[in-house]
């Protein structure tokens, strides 16, 4: 058989192994590369006996995702995003990276990743560990390429799902003593690290330990961090934990509804908007009605154009009724601008129409400007 055969062989098997979603190692560059098998002790065991005490290492496993449709990896530059929003560069793991985030790709992007056939349904958690502690917690995409240059580097195998959750979940309470190691910014904490990796885990048990760290006596920024995380990425499975802490028997930390009511707002799943337009009618606190509305304001549409301006009409509060108005500027302008010039010149209100003329004001829409000038010149 010869070379061209062979190679040909090859890149099939290949793409029938990914198409069947097994765990692929990412494309690392390291002077010191070491695979191990994590043996009955589990991941925590694993991970003392390949970083003891002493100097730092990096330590990596793959997990189960739940959303492949971004790519979380590494950008030098925010020209470079601009240039090519596919483009992504080698995590330099050692350096302090400009940027790093999420882009849609589609597997022709460069910086050294492998180009695969099919989503492989796994990403990449890694551990920095130094004098035996673990100072940074990192999520990657499976296909990004990685260097650690001088530091060791260690790919651990056969880390369970259970496995991986139990030791992730133990540094988002740990002590605030060892919650900000070696982080890049010195206002992120391991603790939100840590929820990061958690949430990116497919399955109903990475809902329940997130649903764990929102609940009441955790932490108020650990809940806060959890509600996110729940709302941007566990679609309906996360609606359902979330809109039990607002509403009737909601939580009743004001503080805390008005943060889950910004997760709900991330949340895909419909029944969110109909949550937070519940909660902008019913709500007992001005504050936290003012917030739904103004969440609702970013989603846009009829429906909630409506809501906002029942409110506008209906709430028994003028702080209400003006963080209404604003959201009304926040809307598209040809759904915005028009109801803002109706309530400057008709609402029975004067707070309601200053509010809508200070708004009008700032939009620089010609619409609002022919108004003002209208107003200026009776």
């Amino acid at each position: 058989m010869n070379s061209f055969r062979l190679l040909g062989l090859a890149m099939m098997l290949a793409g029938l192994t990914e198409a069947r979603g097994e765990i692929r190692m990412p494309h690392i560059t390291s002077q010191g590369m070491e695979t191990r098998a994590v043996a009955d002790g589990g991941l925590a065991a694993a991970v003392r006996e390949a970083a003891p005490k002493g100097g730092p290492v990096w330590i990596g496993y793959a997990a189960p995702v739940i959303d492949q449709r971004g790519k979380m990896c590494c950008f030098d530059s925010v020209e470079s995003i601009d240039k090519d929003p596919r483009c992504c560069s080698t995590c330099r793991l050692e350096q302090r990276q400009s940027w790093g985030s999420f882009s849609m790709d589609d597997g022709r992007g460069n910086g050294g990743a492998k180009v695969h056939l099919e989503p492989s349904g796994y990403f990449v958690v890694l551990l920095r560990v130094d004098q035996g502690r673990v100072g940074k917690i990192r999520a990657f995409s499976d296909d990004c390429a990685l260097d650690s240059g001088r530091v060791p580097f260690v790919w651990l195998t056969g880390v369970s799902v259970s496995d991986s959750l139990q030791y992730l979940g133990r540094f988002v309470t740990a002590k605030e003593s060892e919650a900000d190691l070696g982080s890049d910014d010195p206002g992120e904490k391991l603790s939100g690290q840590a929820l990061d990796a958690i949430a990116k885990h497919a399955g109903p048990e990475a809902d329940r330990l997130l649903e764990k760290f929102i609940a009441r006596g955790q932490p108020f920024s650990v809940r806060e961090q959890a509600s996110f995380w729940i709302g941007e990425s566990r679609g309906r499975a996360g609606y359902e934990i979330l809109k039990r802490f607002v509403g009737a028997n909601g939580d009743p930390d004001d503080e805390f509804r008005k943060k889950v009511l910004f997760a709900l707002s991330q949340n895909p799943t419909p029944e969110a908007i109909e949550t937070m337009i519940s909660v902008a009618r019913n709500d007992a606190e001005p504050q936290v009605r003012g917030e739904a509305i103004f969440w609702l304001a970013q989603k846009a549409g009829d429906q909630v154009a409506r809501v906002i301006s029942q409110a506008i009409d209906d709430d028994p509060d003028t702080e209400v009724k003006k963080k209404a108005v604003f959201a009304l500027s926040q809307l598209p302008p040809d759904e915005g601008v028009p109801l803002l010039i109706g309530l400057a010149k008709k609402h029975r209100n004067p707070a309601v129409r200053k509010e809508a003329v200070f708004w009008l004001g700032q939009s620089a829409d010609p619409r609002a400007l022919d108004f003002i000038e209208s107003v200026l010149r009776s």
